[in-house]
């Protein structure tokens, strides 16, 4: 599938879309966005207003239908991910989802079928595989700036957020029918597709889950060692109902170890035999942006997005693996 322009229309314009992505769609090369959609006709009418897109709709399947749409961006909690991205590449339509791609691995399965049978490209939005911070990571690892790499270290945890500790103002991403499973998943799976993007893929994983705080079902600490195809090792813990806000990964090899965070602007910071060197990166503002460029250069011919749906699956398949014990 080779296009000339990518005119897109968003399926789902909440949160997300009003800075972190969906301008992109409308300032990249060859990119435009043509029509959103939203349950509520009245806000997907005043999202359409508010970023100049000629179209809105209260019906997914109208969008998706629109012969003016070109590739859909599904923006919704991951509930609705499968059913959006079989309609799409039924219709013919190349399909960027958010992440988690999907409720499991199951379904992400199924995704990347409809999608092969179709004949149309799935990309996950993973957007830090295309941040320059990130790029800078792997640029360091393939230099062999640590020389070989022996493991990986993730200590991830924050304060209980008030949108989870009143049952009456749930947040979706603590409801694992909507979410695929807690904040775990709205989070981590951040961390460990950098991970795989970074180290390459995951082939072996335990883990625990458990839910301390009580504030609702889903679990709130997660505690997981993987292994890499590569041989890597890693182990990770992410806790939703600690005191401070700790985000802090380290890649150790066997001459220097690299920090960085997922999350924060603090800077990449690599030690060896030489001393300490940083590096600083100020994240775009809309994050969305760089990976979105590789989207519309690979539907225009003209490069190779790094985020699939095959690679989000994936991480999909760790998230399940890690949380498995708490579910059955």
């Amino acid at each position: 599938m080779k296009l000339s322009k990518v005119r897109w229309g968003i399926i789902g314009c909440g949160d997300v879309t009003e800075v972190k992505s969906g301008p992109a769609f409308q300032k990249v090369e060859n990119s435009e966005l043509v029509a959103v959609m939203r349950r509520t006709g009245e806000l997907a009418k005043d999202y359409a207003e508010r970023h100049h897109v000629p179209k809105w709709y209260d019906d997914a399947d109208a969008l998706i239908q629109d012969p003016d749409v070109d590739a859909v961006y599904i923006a919704t909690p991951p509930g609705a991910h499968k059913e959006y991205t079989i309609k799409g590449a039924k219709a013919g339509k190349p399909i960027y989802v958010e992440k988690p791609m999907a409720l499991n691995f199951a379904e992400c399965q199924e995704m990347i079928t409809a999608c092969e049978t179709a004949g149309v490209p799935l990309y996950a939005a993973y957007y830090r595989r295309a941040l320059p911070r990130f790029l800078k990571i792997k640029e360091l690892l393939e230099n062999n700036a640590i020389g070989e790499i022996r493991f990986v270290s993730t200590m991830q945890y924050q304060a209980a957020a008030e949108d989870v500790m009143d049952p009456e103002k749930l947040t979706w991403r603590v409801q694992p029918d909507v979410a695929g499973g807690g904040l775990f998943f709205d989070l981590a799976s951040h961390t460990l597709d950098v991970l795989d993007f970074l180290l390459g893929p995951i082939q072996s994983v335990q883990g625990f889950a458990s839910n301390q705080a009580g504030y609702y079902q889903a679990e709130d600490i997660v505690t997981g060692t993987y292994l890499f195809e590569s041989g890597i090792h890693g182990i990770g813990t992410w806790c939703f109902s600690a005191f401070e806000d700790v985000d802090v990964n380290e890649i150790v090899g066997s001459k220097g170890k690299i920090s960085f965070s997922t999350f924060g602007n603090d800077p990449v910071v690599l030690t060896n035999a030489k001393g300490k060197e940083e590096w600083n990166f100020e994240p775009p503002q809309h994050v969305h942006q760089p990976l979105v460029e590789t989207v519309v250069e690979e539907l225009t011919g003209q490069g190779k997005c790094p985020s699939t749906g095959v690679s989000g699956a994936r991480t999909n398949w760790v998230l399940g693996e890690m949380v498995k014990n708490y579910y059955l």
